[in-house]
């Protein structure tokens, strides 16, 4: 095929052409699936209709639930439907909606975490400015400025990708990865896309050290605490955030810093998968373990 125009769709990675197979891989997904809108579903519900929750650290855990059920839901169900039905397609269109979506929730989840890291900050290094600083006009300006530059971030890499024709439509993962699909191109180097690549990194490099170094501040203004209980409260509450962090970081740099293999292998599948759909379900678990008030409200619902 020499180009999009005669591209009606894609070819996804077909799992296996055992239809037993296909089935196991269709119920682990949907479990999966399951279980990470059902966590996620619930942080929403319980920030949302809990008015003692409504502060900006549970208001901004809120929005990354959002974009972690957005991320598994861009991804998943196609992926399922593909299984169950016995076929590897997608549409051109709908292959295009997978890039800018997915790039568009991750490009959320790292602006999420960088301000709930600037939040903690402010609310251990500066308590008497917290108020002023992270009031609800600049939490929701901030809300709507990470919407904004995340889907010009989608937007980019969405051009970037499709902007040069393909000369395969079949895609080595189980869902439109961009390394794969540019792997398709026909022209060779995506200098577009290369360019946006270029200016992703630079940004998380900027997010990842603002990240690293609000926490270096926040342990070294934890360990000057006096009162062992003052202590344990305040890591209580960071804690949770670095951890999801080093997740989203780790595994971002196992996804698309390895080494592509010419020909598909399960390690490349289950990395991707592992990297993907791993982090949306653990990061609404590690929040409410070590978070108080959500685990007591969930302990009222639970007993309700």
């Amino acid at each position: 095929m020499e180009n999009q125009s005669t591209m009606p769709y894609f070819l996804l990675l077909e799992f296996s052409k055992d239809r037993h197979l296909q089935l196991l891989h269709f119920y682990l997904f949907f479990i999966l699936y399951l279980a990470t809108a059902t966590a996620n579903l619930l942080i929403i519900s319980v920030v949302a209709f809990h008015h003692h929750l409504h502060r900006p650290m549970y208001f901004f855990l809120m929005n990354l639930a959002v974009q972690d059920l957005g991320i598994v839901s861009v991804i998943v169900p196609k992926s399922m439907i593909n299984s169950l039905m016995d076929t590897r397609h997608i549409s051109y269109s709908g292959c295009i909606a997978q890039v800018f979506l997915f790039c568009s929730f991750e490009a959320s989840d790292l602006s999420l975490l960088t301000v709930m890291a600037y939040d903690r900050y402010i609310a251990i290094c500066n308590p008497l400015h917290y108020e002023m600083v992270m009031n609800w006009k600049a939490c929701t300006k901030i809300v709507i400025l990470v919407g904004v530059t995340s889907l010009f971030y989608g937007i980019l890499h969405t051009i970037g990708t499709f902007y040069i024709p393909f000369c395969s439509n079949v895609v080595n993962q189980f869902f439109c990865e961009i390394p794969e699909l540019l792997k398709l191109s026909c022209s060779g180097l995506n200098l577009v896309e290369v360019g946006v690549v270029l200016a992703s990194v630079t940004a998380v490099l900027g997010s990842s050290i603002w990240i690293i170094g609000s926490y270096a501040m926040i342990f070294k203004a934890v360990l000057k605490i006096p009162s062992e209980k003052g202590r344990q409260k305040a890591f209580s509450t960071c804690f949770p955030h670095f951890i999801v962090f080093s997740m989203f970081l780790v595994s971002g740099c196992l996804a698309y810093l390895r080494p592509l293999s010419n020909t598909p292998t399960y390690l490349d599948v289950a990395f991707t998968a592992l990297c993907s759909l791993l982090p949306p379900l653990f990061n609404p678990i590690i929040y409410s373990i070590r978070n108080k008030n959500i685990i007591s409200v969930l302990s009222k619902l639970w007993r309700f």
